[in-house]
């Protein structure tokens, strides 16, 4: 069943729609960097970060350290976020000035691999939701087509078939698993540019933060407050990035679409206003961040004005729901992908009838 592709001819190609709306916004001044509101967020999460470390000291060898775990979680989420942004150069005046903030946020204080995220995530903005080249779609514990879903069976099949429910408590580990990636992808045989600056870093960031934490803590403490720490950090980092995109329209390898077409149809906003925009890093305007993505977090809200205005003039659908919606809509696309999963105890002719 492929009711969720766009093949070719699928939709009208609008050509000039993405010059249009660019010259506009490049008019309206939104691309110029703002560099004194990215001060402001920087300075405020630093002071957070001085206050849990504080908050540490005090507390001492308390349960009530999984609260700081907790914060740090948090905190280190929005810093990917600002490493996210400078990654699309958006913060600083220079490609080089951003790529090496990148690396320093990235690498040092979130423990992610820049040059691994960098490629990942320029693969998915150049065709998001198109199979075979987007890697947010690919493989992995989560199945996000039929045909993969399909090949599941046993242990990996039950899961599957359920995914959409096992969503958010499986995002407990991808902390664990982003950090886990990073250290594969810098220790691989092949080329990794800057491989043992980027490698040096996350050593160094995760030394400077297990030593107080075993060093002050009762092991079993200890190991609880890594583990609140991962997993906060792992269902903020996929309860932001997750709306965006998942049970959005998946574009056929072989279709041919315009870039303006390609990108809103594929992405879909969060409803919430200056709340959501911090909550979220600016990622709920995913949409605009799509079609502009060196565009500064301030300029999105009136690029938003925009881009609607000018979809609406063509007829180009525009999505954007509330977060608790992007959330269900999510778990229930997951869970029909999961339905092509094999179900061992079934026989073939029940599971066709199934995905009918």
């Amino acid at each position: 069943m492929r009711s969720t592709y766009a093949r070719t001819g699928d939709f009208p190609r609008l050509t000039k729609a993405y010059t249009e709306v660019s010259q506009l916004v490049r008019e309206t001044g939104l691309l110029r960097r703002r560099q004194g509101f990215y001060a402001l967020v920087g300075t405020a999460i630093v002071l957070a970060f001085g206050g849990a470390i504080t908050g540490f000291v005090l507390l001492g060898a308390s349960w009530f350290q999984l609260l700081i775990a907790a914060a740090l979680g948090f905190l280190f989420t929005q810093v990917a976020f600002l490493s996210h942004e400078a990654a699309h150069k958006q913060i600083l005046a220079s490609g080089p000035a951003n790529e090496r903030l990148a690396m320093i946020l990235g690498n040092f204080v979130v423990g992610m691999s820049y040059s691994w995220w960098d490629s990942k995530h320029s693969r998915h903005h150049a065709n998001p939701n198109r199979v075979s080249r987007d890697p947010d779609i690919e493989v992995d514990t989560i199945r996000f087509l039929e045909e993969d879903a399909a090949k599941t069976s046993g242990l990996m099949g039950a899961i599957t078939r359920r995914q959409g429910w096992l969503f958010f408590p499986l995002l407990t580990l991808e902390g664990l698993n982003l950090h886990f990636i990073a250290i594969r992808h810098l220790v691989q045989r092949g080329e990794v540019k800057g491989r043992w600056l980027e490698l040096g870093l996350i050593v160094l960031r995760f030394a400077l933060l297990f030593t107080p934490i075993f060093l002050f803590l009762p092991l079993g403490m200890a190991f609880a407050f890594i583990g609140v720490q991962m997993a906060v950090f792992g269902i903020y980092m996929g309860a932001s990035f997750a709306p965006n995109h998942k049970g959005m329209p998946i574009i056929d390898a072989d279709a041919k679409l315009d870039f303006f077409t390609k990108q809103v149809r594929t992405s879909r906003n969060v409803s919430g206003g200056w709340w959501a925009t911090i909550l979220m890093g600016g990622l709920n305007y995913q949409v605009e961040h799509h079609l502009f993505p060196n565009m500064p977090r301030p300029h999105l809200a009136r690029a938003r004005e925009i881009v609607r205005e000018h979809c609406a003039t063509l007829g180009v659908p525009y999505t954007e729901t509330t977060m608790l919606k992007s959330y269900w809509i999510v778990i229930q696309y997951l869970n029909k992908v999961g339905l092509s999963a094999r179900d061992p105890f079934e026989c073939n002719m029940v599971a066709q009838f199934r995905r009918v």
